[in-house]
């Protein structure tokens, strides 16, 4: 028999036309402890920057905020952006966070900048170096968590000797072979880059090194997920994600905006293209739309995780869409 599925949550911290950052920390906040309560497995938060409508911009202070307001479910990074930082300040947060939540807290690493090239270079002069870097400052992190780091000359606390799990982000076959060498959990970002989803994973897998870490692959995508009672409801909320989408392409730094009638009015046909290839991994519908969608979805990727982000724009709708979201994984489970 196959074993369960888990769900667990991406939460972009996205600021809603007309709401603020403050606002929505308390809409993240309830959407945690919902999640919690609902028994989702974990609660990642990503670092973006220069994004006047993504509040998570200091992911790890958000990360203790959220552990602090839930019990159970895990709490980590989907991604911690590696080149921005040093792997010894990752290592002594994370460490931290471990310390004061112990076996809560997760490390998905990326090696993307999470902004546009002037912020990135804000960031960190050397920024496009690190990226090349990116495998060895993941190995430099790994040292710096090992219990056998104690003869080093630079130490990490109170991270060193906690367990806490890394995790290769990306969205290509690039990071795949990094997470297959190195043994690690593989997310992949399919909620806006699909296109390399499958063959990433078939690499993963075939090229997976047993580590101390991780014996055999670990998977998980992460998708678009809009419930609601009817597909009607469902495909009409989800036009907030695809504006959202719009506005990117478009490089237009809007609030997630509300849901329209149709959005044959607003974007041209070009613009339906790219947006329809950024979001094909989008699952909107009823209950019984999505069981069917999401099953076939899992059994073809042949994921061990499924982590969902759901961009709606009326919060009490968010929380019944993750809500129903449960139940499907539930049933699907049983």
């Amino acid at each position: 028999m196959k074993d369960p599925i888990s769900i667990s949550i991406l939460e972009l911290a996205i600021i809603t036309q007309d709401s603020n950052a403050s606002e929505t920390f308390q809409k993240t906040k309830d959407i945690a402890q919902l999640a919690d309560t609902l028994g989702y497995k974990r609660f990642w938060l990503a670092e973006h920057h220069n994004m006047a409508h993504v509040a998570s911009t200091a992911t790890v202070v958000l990360i203790g905020y959220i552990a602090s307001q839930t019990q159970n479910i895990r709490v980590g990074s989907g991604g911690i952006m590696l080149p921005n930082h040093s792997p010894l300040i990752v290592a002594e947060q994370f460490g931290t966070l471990e310390t004061l939540y112990p076996n809560r807290i997760d490390l998905g690493l990326g090696r993307a900048p999470g902004t546009d090239q002037p912020t990135a270079e804000a960031i960190r002069k050397d920024f496009f170096e690190q990226a090349q870097r990116f495998p060895q400052n993941v190995s430099k992190l790994q040292d710096y968590f090992s219990g056998e780091n104690v003869t080093a000359k630079v130490r990490a606390f109170p991270a060193e000797g906690t367990t806490v799990p890394i995790w290769i982000l990306g969205s290509s076959t690039e990071s795949a072979a990094l997470a297959a060498a190195y043994g690690l959990p593989y997310a992949f970002a399919g909620h806006f880059a699909p296109r390399q989803m499958i063959q990433a994973f078939e690499f993963y897998r075939e090229n997976f090194q047993p580590s101390p870490y991780l014996d055999k692959p670990k998977t998980m995508a992460c998708v678009n997920i809009i419930a609601a009672d009817t597909n009607e409801e469902a495909e009409f909320l989800s036009t907030s994600l695809y504006q959202m989408f719009l506005n990117l392409i478009r490089n237009d730094r809007k609030g997630l905006q509300p849901p329209v009638p149709s959005l044959d009015d607003i974007m041209s046909e070009e613009e339906r293209f790219h947006v329809n290839q950024m979001t094909a991994c989008t699952f909107a519908g009823s209950p019984e739309q999505l069981a069917a969608d999401l099953k076939k979805f899992i059994d073809y990727a042949q994921i061990d995780e499924l982590m969902a982000t759901s961009p709606i724009f009326d919060h009490q709708a968010k929380l019944k869409s993750i809500q129903l979201t449960k139940e499907v994984i539930d049933g699907l489970n049983t």
